[in-house]
């Protein structure tokens, strides 16, 4: 961000938080009131001092046109990335022009930035001059062997659960409670197949989930049972197919795509958390390639992951993928410059076409749960106990998915919509459709719904 000129809104910095508690706080403090000595510099820092409850103000400066990514420098004890007063000082520096006024660097605002781009310069450098020594390919290849024969072992006896399951009835998974599930999940666990794990656990869950849990638990216990079987017969099956299988195992996996370089737009960004992890998922529309591509982050258990990506800017870099049939996810190579706002806008498709285009996909991954796609033209109409998004100008319609009808993003979609089309980006599956991101019929911003 080298033209000061050229700011982000206050939806884009406040996709930069890393939770709710973050926005709101970081919110509060977006205005002139706590701030003195506010500035930026036309390299992309801004920088401020920010009253506090004690007797010294907190020193807050932002690296804004890192190639990396927006990075945050705050004196005050808040372990959050970023944290309030960074969020604060970016809207006081978003907003109303004259706020945070053009200057020179305060010393310890220009010591850190300094200190930062050097060991970044260093560390490039290093990558450029020297290539890491190859391990040992043999032991690789034990291992790899090794762990193939566990993860087998492992698919062998889930197997074996589910028939018992199925030969004494699914009114047995009720009775017999969760603990069972978390055994085998346990053991799969045990076995390396994470994967597996994770859905054995999902298993557990359904019979507590509501009316029509017995459909649902057949449904995924067919799922889980196509996966094991890819897995027992990946040797015979074609060769995209078969990473996507290990992939769904949970066997990990290089982005050793070739890198596609693109100016890629920030489509959507969301986080979600269990009790050990937090995984941000981020969503890019390439403007030259058209393609529509998924970078994954994380961070450990009450932290937020470190790459963050404002919606609605766009970045010059490259992507590699990650091996799989229909697989989205790739991996974020180099950024030739820092992220600029843009008035680009994804193609969008209707309804018919948005469903017709996830049911192809399952040719390629019967396990998605969703793709990601944009619609045009819809309007957001109450169906019932639910909403669905439909085709202004057709008859389909798609229903939001549950989780989506109980956020608050669906009141922004209404009020933006105003009974008017609008486009908007999401991820769409069995379960419905999820709004992430939309934006005006006519001109106007992108608005996060997530």
């Amino acid at each position: 961000m080298t033209e000061q000129g050229v700011r982000w809104s206050a939806d884009q910095v406040l996709a930069l938080a890393p939770d709710a508690a973050s926005r709101k706080a970081g919110s509060k403090l977006g205005a002139a009131g706590p701030w003195s000595e506010a500035g930026s510099s036309d390299e992309g820092t801004v920088w401020g001092l920010c009253k506090g409850s004690g007797s010294k103000p907190y020193r807050t400066v932002i690296d804004i046109a890192d190639s990396t990514g927006p990075a945050y420098k705050c004196s005050c004890p808040s372990r959050k990335f970023p944290c309030k007063h960074a969020l604060g000082l970016l809207l006081l520096w978003a907003g109303e022009d004259g706020a945070v006024p053009r200057g020179e660097a305060p010393d310890w605002a220009e010591e850190w930035i300094e200190g930062r781009r050097k060991r970044a310069d260093d560390k490039r450098a290093a990558g450029a001059s020297g290539s890491p020594s190859p391990g040992d390919p043999e032991a690789a290849r034990r291992r790899a062997e090794r762990r193939a024969e566990w993860i087998t072992a492992g698919a062998t006896e889930l197997e074996q659960r589910l028939a018992d399951l199925l030969r004494g009835g699914l009114a047995s998974a009720e009775q017999s409670g969760y603990g069972l599930w978390e055994e085998t999940a346990a053991r799969m666990v045990d076995a390396q197949a994470p994967g597996l794990a994770a859905r054995v656990r999902e298993l557990g869950a359904i019979p507590s989930s509501g009316p029509g849990w017995p459909v649902r638990l057949l449904e995924e216990c067919a799922l889980l049972h196509l996966l094991d079987q890819g897995w027992l017969r990946r040797d015979g099956l074609p060769d995209g197919l078969a990473a996507t299988v290990r992939s769904r195992i949970g066997l990990p996996a290089s982005a050793d795509g070739a890198p596609v370089r693109d100016r890629w737009l920030v489509l959507a960004q969301y986080d979600t958390a269990d009790s050990r992890l937090t995984t941000r998922r981020i969503w890019l529309h390439g403007t030259g390639t058209g393609r529509t591509v998924l970078l994954l982050s994380y961070g450990a258990a009450g932290r937020a992951p470190e790459l963050a990506l404002p919606v609605g800017l766009a970045l010059d870099a490259e992507v590699s993928a990650y091996p799989g049939a229909g697989q989205s996810r790739v991996a974020l190579g180099e950024r030739f410059a820092p992220a600029e706002p843009t008035g680009f806008r994804p193609p969008g498709v209707d309804v018919a076409r948005a469903v017709a285009g996830y049911g192809e996909a399952l040719r390629d991954d019967p396990w998605l749960e969703s793709r990601p796609v944009t619609l045009e033209r819809v309007v957001p109409v109450p169906d019932g106990d639910g909403w669905q998004l439909a085709d202004a100008d057709g008859e389909s319609a798609l229903p939001l998915t549950p989780a989506a009808g109980s956020r608050a993003g669906l009141w922004r979609l209404v009020a933006l919509s105003g009974g008017a089309p609008v486009t908007v980006f999401g991820e769409c599956g069995h379960l419905g459709f999820s709004p992430l991101t939309a934006w005006p019929d006519g001109p106007g911003e992108a608005v996060t719904l997530c």
